[in-house]
């Protein structure tokens, strides 16, 4: 029988979640009158998270589960569900339940009517002012910057037809960001709105470190503009240079009084130095911008994998030999 629906759950340390998260996706699931599948990415946790899932699957056999060898990441997570996502329709969701899964019924219902894509964005969220405005700010920011159209506070939550999910899966990318990757492939996408909830238990998993990655991902990933951005800066000092020195030849020269002063009663170091530690500043900025697309053309050319597998439930035997399987 073929799968309807397919949720790819990527899970790190979600022990405390779990028992909530398959009691509320039975309840859910099971209403919609489809036949359907629910493949967990465990992200090399160091807590009973594979144990519990393989638990889940010996109790429901439609609950599958992946566990990594090590941490590789979030988003190398979702691509590693969505590799070995069969159905017709595929979502994603985190462990926590900040995203509903009963939102999944309407994004049928709008796949139904002819989109590709079904985005959930988040009207608001349950999370401390900081984090909501650092969200917000970075949102807005990609985009202004991004060379395509990435929604407004859309996360990773959303229900893809399996055409997508086969675009998804061609992309080789190993510095992965879902949710611009989803946005570039096009299609016919629509958003959905939703009040994002607290979590249902444990801590958030995303430390200020990965919360940074994520968006030097995001930003990097989808533009050049910063590169294009050090260019501008180059010709606009070398623009002030000009004029700067000009002025200061004719301060010289002629003598005259600038700000109460005459070039001959002031010795300039100070202007030096400010001027010296200025443009390092500059170049040295310039240099992170270029460091950043270098790392991540050496991470793309090294064609490590993506993840490696210690254990499946519920998946073909093929994964058992290790690494990632090709996309297909």
């Amino acid at each position: 029988m073929k799968t309807d629906l397919s949720l790819v759950i990527p899970c790190y340390n979600e022990s405390e979640v779990l028992p909530a998260l398959e009691q509320r996706l039975l309840q859910c699931l099971n209403t919609l009158g489809v036949n359907w599948e629910v493949i967990f990415v465990d992200d090399g946790s160091q807590d009973r998270t594979a144990e519990l899932l393989a638990g889940m699957h010996e109790k429901q056999p439609r609950f599958k589960a992946i566990s990594f060898s090590r941490n590789f990441g979030h988003q190398a997570a979702i691509s590693a569900g969505l590799v070995y996502a069969s159905g017709e329709a595929v979502g994603i969701m985190d462990a926590d339940l900040q995203d509903p899964p009963e939102l999944f019924g309407a994004c049928l219902d709008k796949l139904k009517e002819g989109y590709d894509v079904v985005y959930a964005v988040r009207r608001k969220r349950k999370e401390h002012l900081a984090k909501r405005f650092a969200y917000r700010l970075f949102y807005r920011l990609l985009q202004k910057v991004a060379e395509g159209d990435i929604p407004l506070d859309a996360g990773d939550f959303c229900l893809m037809r399996q055409r997508v999910v086969k675009v998804l899966r061609a992309m080789p990318e190993r510095n992965l960001f879902v949710r611009g990757l989803r946005a570039w492939t096009g299609f016919r996408q629509v958003g959905l709105e939703y009040e994002r909830e607290a979590r249902a238990a444990g801590t958030p998993k995303y430390s200020l470190g990965k919360l940074v990655r994520l968006a030097t991902d995001g930003v990097f990933a989808f533009t050049t503009l910063p590169l294009r951005f050090a260019t501008y800066v180059g010709f606009a000092g070398l623009g002030l240079s000009v004029v700067a020195g000009i002025f200061i030849l004719a301060w010289r020269l002629f003598g005259f009084e600038f700000m109460g002063h005459r070039a001959v009663e002031l010795p300039g170091w100070a202007a030096a130095v400010g001027g010296m530690f200025f443009l390092s500043a500059i170049q040295f900025l310039i240099l992170g911008c270029l460091g950043e697309y270098i790392g991540r053309i050496y991470n793309e050319v090294k064609q490590r994998p993506r993840w490696i597998i210690r254990d499946c439930w519920g998946l073909p035997l093929a994964l058992r030999e290790g690494t990632e399987l090709p996309a297909q």
